[in-house]
C-alpha cells in the first residue's frame, strides 16, 4: 500500500506530465514543426516550475494552518494564492523562454496580453490542483474521523459492556447470600452445602465474566447450579423443568443472561407465591431463530420494578447484537415468560 507521501509525489509528477503531454499534443496537431529540442526544454521548465510552486503552496498550507480552515474562509485565500502562484510560474516560463532564445527566434517580444493569457491559463491549472489537493485532504480527514468515531464507539461499547457485566456478580452474590442466610438457623447442614455450591458458582462466574460470549452449555450449567442453590431454600415449593433442544450446546450467548432470567423468575415469581411454583427453562431452534425462555409461575400485575437483571440483559443484547437479538417479557395464563431470541 502506497504511503501518503509517495502517493503525493506520484500524483505531482503524473499530473504535470499529463498537462505537458496534452499541451505537446495540441501543438503537434497544429504545427508538428514546433516540436524540437527548444520546445522540450521549455516543457521541462514548465513542469519543474509547476511542481516547485505547487509544492511550495502545500508547505505554506501546512505552516499557516489552512488545512483546518472552513471553506468560506479558505476559498478567497486560495484564489489569491493561486493568482500569485500562477504569476510566479508564468515568470519562470517566460525567463526560460528568454534564456533558450525562443523569444529572439520566434517572436520579437511578449505582449501584456500574452502574459495575461498565460497567467489565466496557469491560474485555472493551479486552482484545479488546489481543488484536487484539498478534496483529497478533506476525504482523508473524513476517513480518519470516521475511523476515530468507530474506535471511540467500540471503546465506549466495550466500557459499557464491562460496566454492565460488573453489575451482575454483586447482584448475583447478594441474592445468593440472602438465600444462604435464611438457611443458617433453620438447617446448618444445608447451609454448608449451599456455601459449597455458591463457592463453585463464584469460581465459574469469575471465568465466564471475562468473556463477551459463552456457550449455552456453560450458561445452562451456571443456571442449574444456581437453581440447586435455590432448591435448598425452597425445597418442594420449587419445581424445575428443562426442555433443551439437542445440538445447541455450542451456541453462544452473553454470559449470565440465562442465569439472571432464572434469578428474576425466583425473586419476582416463586418467592412471592405462598405455595411456590414452577420454573421451566426451554431452548429451542425454530428456523434461523434460537429462543431461550424462562417460564415461571406468577404474574406481572403489581410488579413495578423487575430489578437490575432485566434492564441489564436488554442493554447487553442491544449493545452486542443491535437488531440481531431481542428480549421479551409477557404473561400468559398465570405464567410469566421471559424470552431471548437470537438470529443465527
Amino acid at each position: 500500500m502506497l504511503s501518503t507521501k509517495r502517493f503525493y509525489w506520484m500524483a505531482q509528477f503524473i499530473g504535470w506530465a499529463s498537462y505537458s503531454g496534452l499541451l505537446t499534443f495540441s501543438v503537434y496537431s497544429k504545427d508538428s514543426g514546433r516540436i524540437d529540442s527548444i520546445f522540450v526544454f521549455n516543457i521541462i521548465i514548465a513542469i519543474s516550475a509547476g511542481i516547485l510552486i505547487t509544492h511550495g503552496q502545500r508547505m505554506f498550507f501546512i505552516r499557516m494552518g489552512w488545512l483546518r480552515l472552513r471553506l468560506p474562509k479558505l476559498i478567497p485565500k486560495l484564489i489569491f494564492l493561486s493568482l500569485l502562484s500562477s504569476s510566479l510560474i508564468t515568470l519562470i516560463v517566460i525567463l526560460g523562454d528568454y534564456f533558450l532564445a525562443i523569444l529572439d527566434q520566434r517572436r520579437a517580444a511578449v505582449s501584456l496580453t500574452d502574459i495575461i493569457v498565460i497567467i489565466f491559463a496557469y491560474i485555472l491549472l493551479v486552482l484545479f490542483w488546489n481543488a484536487i489537493y484539498f478534496t483529497f485532504h478533506f476525504f482523508r480527514q473524513s476517513r480518519k474521523q470516521e475511523i476515530s468515531n468507530l474506535e471511540l464507539k467500540a471503546e465506549n461499547r466495550e466500557s459499557e459492556l464491562n460496566n454492565l457485566r460488573s453489575q451482575l456478580n454483586p447482584h448475583f452474590l447478594f441474592n445468593s447470600l440472602n438465600s444462604i442466610k435464611a438457611l443458617v438457623d433453620e438447617n446448618p447442614s444445608k447451609s454448608k452445602v449451599a456455601i459449597t455450591t455458591l463457592s463453585s458458582l463464584l469460581r465459574r462466574s469469575l471465568v465466564m465474566g471475562a468473556e463477551n460470549l459463552v456457550s449455552l452449555e456453560n450458561e445452562i450449567g451456571l443456571a442449574k447450579s444456581y437453581l440447586e442453590l435455590e432448591k435448598i431454600r425452597f425445597e418442594e415449593r420449587l419445581i424445575v423443568e428443562w426442555d433443551l433442544t439437542p445440538g445447541l450446546e455450542n451456541f453462544e450467548i452473553p454470559p449470565f443472561t440465562l442465569q439472571m432470567m432464572v434469578e428474576n423468575a425466583i425473586k419476582h415469581g416463586i418467592s412471592n407465591l405462598k405455595n411456590g411454583g414452577k420454573v421451566k427453562i426451554t431452548v429451542t431452534d425454530v428456523g434461523d431463530i434460537v429462543s431461550v425462555q424462562v417460564i415461571n409461575s406468577g404474574s406481572l400485575n403489581g410488579v413495578s420494578d423487575l430489578g437490575v437483571g432485566i434492564e441489564n440483559i436488554k442493554q447487553r443484547l442491544a449493545l452486542q447484537y443491535q437488531q440481531g437479538a431481542e428480549f421479551k417479557l409477557e404473561e400468559i395464563d398465570g405464567y410469566v415468560i421471559a424470552k431471548m431470541n437470537f438470529k443465527r
